[in-house]
This record gives structure tokens, C-alpha cells and sequence, in this order.
């Protein structure tokens, strides 16, 4: 069983679903009272959510390229990132290890394409949601549409991100918004909704959306339990994910490096 570098805290409510996800899956898969090989870094979340406000990324990479270099001092085989917004700074913190990333938006892909789909909407944070680091990556390395809500949804779906259920608190005000704009992409052609916040499972689910919810944190944590047993999960074959995703995430990563540190 390879061990699995968790880097979470952002937030750590959703963090706590991995951690469980995963040995869930583990136990699944294996049976009696086998669990995961995990090795978690927490960092402190009000750091990161400031930095993110100002627009200071960089800053924010310098802080999970450390935190990920401890977790490979520490022993782990390959890197999940816990979070859709922070894989805004992957590359940099992919820079700063020899281990692999398990990236989400791969794994969350796989699973789309696997049912068919090509019309994705996207909820998220702001930053997911308006920037291109991942809906660019849906499109391109996938072919993914990606529809994403109006101006004035976008701040709706987060503000309640990070006013409610970073916080761990679940509103019922919220959910019936969250439903209306969820029935708003499925009007705009979404064949599917991306949940690409990890805590927004936490708000709505399936039976609050019109069309099929994917839920990012459940699939990438499914993932990383996959990729730690050396087995494949449906999906995977079109993300990059499980064992297979493995190793050809660590020859790329391998070949950008000069030859003296391969």
C-alpha cells in the first residue's frame, strides 16, 4: 500500500471527509479492519483565506509547496491536495516535490466523462469559478464545457462558502438558493453540475439538483484511496487517476527535472 501525503485545513471540514472517504474505501476494497496509510498536514486556513482575499498567490504556493515537501520528508508516495480553489498554485507546489499530485480536476473528470457527459456546470469559489486554472483545465486537457452561474450567483454560491460552511454552519436559506441556481445552469444546458468547492457536499446533494451532482471531494478522495492500493476505479482511465495516473504523473513530473536531480 503506498501512503498518502493529505494536504488539507482549507477547510479542515471537508478535510475531515477525505480522512473518512478514504479509509472507507480502503476498508471496501481490502475488508476486515484495513484502513489507509495516510500521513495529513493541516495548515492553518485563516492564513490561507487572507492571502486569497488580497490576491497574494504566490504567497499562498510558498506556504503548501512547504507544507508538501514535509509530507514527502515525512514518507508519503504521491500528494492530494484537498481543495478545488488551491489547486490554483499546483504547478508551484508540484515544483517543490519529487512525489506526484493526484490532481482533482483530472480525477472529477474521469468520472464526467465516464457517464457521458460534455455540458458540465461548475460551482465553486469565486476564484474557481472566474479564473481559468480550472475550467481551463476541464476544457482542454478533457474537452469539457464548463458553464458557470451569472455574476451576481457566483457571489452568492461564495459568500456562502466561506460565511457558512467553512465555518461548519448548514443553512436551509442557502440551500434553496444553492437549489435555484443549480436548476439555473440545468436551464442553461448543463448536462451535469462539478461541486468544485470541497465543502459544498456538505450543503446540497443529489436529490437537490435536476441533473447529476458530481462531488469532488468524494471522487478525488475515491482516487487517492485507488491510487494507494494500485487499483483502477471507473473514470480513471480518463483522469489520469488511480495507479496507472500514478506512475504516469511521476514520469512527467520526473522528465521536467535536470538530469543530476532525477
Amino acid at each position: 500500500m503506498k501512503k498518502i501525503g493529505l494536504l488539507g485545513g482549507m477547510s479542515w471540514e471537508s478535510t475531515v471527509s477525505y480522512y473518512r472517504i478514504i479509509n472507507e474505501e480502503v476498508r471496501r476494497i481490502l475488508g476486515e479492519f484495513h484502513s489507509a496509510e495516510i500521513i495529513l498536514y493541516s495548515v492553518d486556513f485563516q492564513a490561507i483565506e487572507q492571502l486569497q482575499r488580497t490576491g497574494r498567490w504566490e504567497e499562498t504556493a510558498d506556504i503548501l509547496a512547504s507544507a508538501a515537501a514535509a509530507l514527502e520528508r515525512a514518507g508519503a508516495d504521491f500528494l492530494v491536495l484537498c481543495t478545488n480553489t488551491m489547486h490554483r498554485v499546483a504547478p508551484q507546489v508540484e515544483e517543490a516535490v519529487r512525489m506526484p499530485l493526484l490532481h482533482i480536476a483530472d480525477a472529477t473528470a474521469g468520472r464526467v466523462l465516464e457517464r457521458g457527459f460534455v455540458r458540465a456546470g461548475l460551482l465553486g469559489t469565486r476564484f474557481t469559478m472566474q479564473q481559468d486554472f480550472y475550467k481551463g483545465r476541464l476544457n482542454e486537457k478533457h474537452g469539457l464545457s464548463v458553464i458557470t452561474p451569472g455574476s451576481r450567483d457566483q457571489q452568492t454560491v461564495h459568500d456562502v462558502i466561506y460565511d457558512e460552511l467553512c465555518r461548519g454552519v448548514v443553512r436551509t436559506e442557502s440551500r434553496a438558493e444553492y437549489r435555484r441556481i443549480l436548476r439555473a445552469l440545468a436551464d442553461e444546458g448543463a448536462q451535469c453540475v462539478i461541486l468544485g468547492c470541497t465543502e459544498i457536499s456538505l450543503l446540497v446533494h443529489p436529490e437537490d439538483c435536476p441533473v447529476p451532482l458530481f462531488d469532488t471531494a468524494e471522487i478525488h478522495a475515491k482516487q487517492a484511496a485507488a491510487a494507494a492500493l494500485e487499483v483502477e476505479l471507473p473514470g480513471s482511465a480518463e483522469a489520469g487517476a488511480g495507479q496507472a495516473g500514478i506512475q504516469r504523473a511521476s514520469k512527467t513530473t520526473d522528465s521536467l527535472r535536470p538530469p543530476d536531480q532525477r
